[in-house]
């Protein structure tokens, strides 16, 4: 029996490096398609609407809650980088809209605690913290990116050091193969028009964003299988340890499954249960913001050519805006009581009319967002 789970064990091993491996295809696909679709493709009004921070972030907010997956968002920044059509100032802010609109998962999940209004207020309050702490991060470090560049300027430095320490001499037989997977591709969707030309190209981006979404999809599930039932355990553990034991548990778990919303929506009925407090999902949620910025560096692996650097920049961005916003949070005396406060409050408020709750989810994740996009159209 053991020999017959070690196989199983190892056999969706197997899987899940093959997933990865797809997903890394589907990252040059993309890259490679919105390449070769050169400057003239996207019209001056489209390139308007992420022609400021400001709209970068709205937009990083909004892909992310439809899609519910920062990964995917992420993802998709890195790939439109490396390609080169998008500036690292404008994705950084899009990067920090992914931070926000990840959290709406664990917030939505919180509803389901609404038949007890004990377990509501305690799993409410834990979903939200998440959100206000995002909120807050991006409150301070984008009017601080924005007049100092201290994100992109040390982003660029230790992507400088990674790229300065390979050599060109060296061809790597995993780029190699990927290069190859990607012509393979191309081929076959260039095959399915009478002209490779601009429908092609975009056909091609189209097919390299199914490939990443499908992968992450499976990797999600497969992940689940393979550590979900292990989380609820190692949790209780790690939370009775330090702060950095917390960080770090979410933080690994949060890369096991390839999503930060396994890590808190499974954070979310044990502090609607009473076995954890609110302090203590602190240290987790802000782990898994730590472990979730995996998937855009791995994305920038798979990104080759002029615009490379800059596609691993962008990804450092995203985990040195996490580590940033953690630090000030331990740093500054009681600031890790605000986001925990506001929180209580909230819960408090959707516990005694029930529409607060949707209204907040509805509002700060999507009709807000919605709202200063459009308006932003005509200023």
């Amino acid at each position: 029996m053991s020999e017959t789970l070690k196989q199983s064990a190892l056999l969706r091993v197997g899987v899940l490096i093959g997933l990865l491996y797809c997903f890394l295809v589907g990252i040059m696909v993309l890259s490679g398609a919105v390449k070769s679709m050169g400057d003239g493709v996207i019209s001056p009004e489209v390139m308007g609407q992420v022609s400021n921070p400001f709209m970068g972030l709205i937009l990083g907010i909004l892909t992310t809650t439809l899609v519910q997956s920062s990964s995917v968002t992420t993802s998709l920044v890195v790939g439109l980088v490396g390609g080169g059509m998008l500036g690292v100032e404008i994705a950084i802010p899009m990067i920090m809209g992914a931070n926000i609109g990840t959290t709406v998962t664990s917030t939505i999940a919180a509803l389901g605690h609404m038949g007890n209004r004990a377990e509501f207020r305690r799993a409410f309050a834990a979903a939200t913290c998440h959100d206000f702490f995002n909120y807050l991060a991006v409150l301070v470090l984008l009017p601080l990116e924005l007049m100092t560049g201290f994100l992109q300027t040390s982003s660029f430095i230790i992507a400088g050091w990674f790229e300065s320490g390979s050599t060109e001499t060296f061809h790597s037989p995993f780029k190699a193969s990927l290069k190859y997977c990607f012509k393979v591709v191309k081929g076959v969707v260039n095959g399915a028009f009478e002209q490779p030309g601009t429908p092609a190209k975009v056909g091609l981006a189209i097919v390299g964003l199914v490939i990443i979404f499908i992968c992450l999809v499976l990797i999600v599930k497969l992940m689940r299988t393979l550590v979900l039932d292990k989380v609820q355990s190692l949790l209780s553990n790690a939370l009775d340890k330090s702060i950095l034991v917390g960080l770090f548990a979410g933080a690994v778990l949060t890369v096991a499954a390839q999503s930060s919303s396994i890590t808190t929506s499974v954070m979310v009925p044990l502090a609607g249960a009473g076995l954890i407090t609110l302090r203590q999902t602190m240290p987790l949620v802000l782990g898994a913001n730590i472990g979730t910025t995996i998937t855009a560096l791995i994305a920038a692996v798979a990104v080759t050519g002029d615009a490379a650097l800059a596609a691993r920049q962008i990804a450092l961005v995203h985990l040195l805006f996490n580590l940033s916003g953690i630090t000030l949070l331990y740093s500054i005396p009681r600031a890790v009581e605000l986001p925990i406060a506001m929180a209580q409050r909230l819960a408090l408020v959707a516990d005694r009319s029930k529409r607060w709750a949707f209204t907040y989810i509805v509002g700060m994740f999507y009709g807000l967002p919605a709202l200063l996009f459009f308006v932003s159209q005509y200023f």
